[in-house]
């Protein structure tokens, strides 16, 4: 091995290490990370930590990054584990993923779902790692759109200026919608919104204690809102037939292909 090959891994090896200290110290210290602690448990003496993160917020952010990709890889496995045309399924197995990944890693799902760091914002390259879940979730409603089937309740019309925005982020998007008229797409990424809120609120509830003495059979309890939130978006309907097809939101909105 060359010697900057050497020195690569080296350095590689040390910024992991790094990172999986830091994480236990989440566990005892939340978010107040102290940058001589950590080097101290890395064998290092505190200017030598800046060589690989050059203040606390780096530090933070590769924290944050690892947990929503962690975050986003248990939810998507679980997700694709199911069958595809079972819509209900594929919605309660990701809220599975994000559950028992948010249960086993309280201090990393504390981190990027808890209370906001103090001086601390989230630079961009944060923001894809933080949409997967949600990007997921949009697929299974944008499925269940193109096989036609629709919410029991005519859903509330988006005002204008929420309507200007679902359009920008779908505009945005290089990922493909169905072409659907009813429900129109901003109302499909509505929709996945508030099932987004809606399970990451009762996890957050969990984790956080905010059931306890009230709700003991977690699970069941947990299951029973996530098919409250299928029943919402229409995913536990007999389908009629498909009424729309998948279209690039880069084709110019030159209709079905």
């Amino acid at each position: 091995m060359s010697v900057p090959s050497l020195r690569a891994r080296v350095r590689a090896e040390t910024v992991e290490e790094i990172r999986t200290i830091a994480k236990r110290h989440l566990a005892t210290d939340g978010a107040n990370l102290s940058l001589r602690a950590v080097a101290r448990d890395a064998g290092l003496v505190p200017s030598a930590l800046y060589r690989y993160f050059p203040n606390r917020d780096a530090l933070l952010t590769a924290l944050i990054t690892d947990a929503y990709a962690a975050l986003a890889e248990s939810a998507k496995a679980a997700e694709a584990a199911v069958p595809r045309d079972d819509l209900p399924a594929r919605l309660l197995s990701l809220g599975h993923g994000v559950r028992s990944w948010a249960r086993a890693h309280p201090a990393e799902y504390a981190l990027i779902y808890g209370s906001p760091v103090p001086s601390y914002t989230a630079p961009q390259e944060t923001l894809v790692p933080a949409s997967e879940v949600v990007m997921t979730l949009i697929g299974i409603l944008f499925d269940g759109a193109e096989r036609g089937l629709r919410p029991a309740a005519p859903p509330r019309p988006l005002p204008p200026a929420i309507h200007a925005e679902l359009r920008r982020l779908l505009d945005q998007s290089p990922r493909p919608r169905p072409a659907c008229t009813e429900p129109a797409p901003e109302m499909v990424i509505a929709t996945a919104f508030t099932l987004w809120i809606q399970l990451f609120g009762l996890v957050s509830f969990e984790v956080f204690g905010r059931l306890d003495d009230l709700i003991e059979e977690r699970r069941e309890y947990f299951e029973h809102q996530m098919l409250v939130m299928a029943d919402f978006a229409g995913l536990t309907a007999v389908a009629p037939s498909p009424s729309c097809s998948r279209v690039s939101v880069t084709d110019g909105g030159k209709g079905p292909r």
